[in-house]
């Protein structure tokens, strides 16, 4: 499935999605979950198949799209404090982008799991320092580490539509913490992902969050807000 400015040669640094003819989904699945499964196992085995294609360069390019974006550069600098994620499986590695942030004198900080049905923790993380194994192998600030709040949330997944909707693994983390952090302060939700992630066909249920952006390495798409 094509994503719009898939062809690097023809990519803007940003696109609005606005006047773009999307679906509108009227029916939900009368198994939402059984559904979501189903596209899930799809959707992992074409993001592998992505990542083995384009890997690196992918994460490089949205590196460059993120930070040739104004709106984006906007919301980073010092004084902001950005969550980032170590990657797991075929998920894009945000690092290189990290790695910029840091260079603008942005906090950066790391999710971690308290406990399953709680939002995401987050403690503060400098590029270099050592990391050690949390809740589903994921690398993990030590427990010592500063918490933190972030202003700007980079968040992986499995696949994504043109609405901003999210495929995620199931556990509800993200939607969970999102949602928590909007309660209390204005936030930027930026999905990672390669463009060849996007669908159409994503059920989507009142706790699933929208996010703000998706980049991608051919696009930075401003999706809500």
């Amino acid at each position: 499935m094509d994503f719009p400015f898939a062809n690097l040669r023809l990519a803007p640094s940003t696109h609005s999605l606005v006047d773009l003819k999307v679906p509108v989904i009227s029916a939900v699945p009368p198994d939402m979950e059984a559904e979501k499964a189903r596209i899930r196992v799809a959707a992992r085995a074409n993001r592998d198949a992505l990542a083995s294609g384009l890997g690196s360069a992918a994460a490089a390019g949205i590196a460059a799209r993120f930070t040739s974006t104004p709106e984006l550069v906007s919301q980073t600098g010092i004084g902001t404090v950005i969550a980032g994620y170590m990657p797991i499986g075929s998920e894009l590695d945000p690092q290189s982008l990290m790695r910029r942030l840091s260079a603008r004198g942005t906090v950066l900080c790391l999710p971690d799991v308290a406990t399953p049905a709680a939002p995401l923790v987050f403690r503060r993380w400098d590029i270099g320092e050592e990391l050690q194994s949390g809740a589903y192998g994921i690398q993990v600030p030590g427990h010592t580490a500063e918490p933190v709040s972030p202003d700007l949330l980079l968040v992986p997944m499995l696949a994504f539509d043109r609405r901003g909707h999210r495929l995620g693994y199931g556990g509800g983390f993200y939607d969970r913490t999102i949602a928590e952090l909007r309660v209390h302060k204005q936030i930027v939700t930026v999905g990672l992902a390669f463009s060849g992630q996007v669908r159409d066909d994503l059920p989507v249920d009142a706790h699933d969050m929208r996010l703000d952006w998706i980049v991608t390495e051919s696009a930075a798409l401003r999706v809500a807000g």
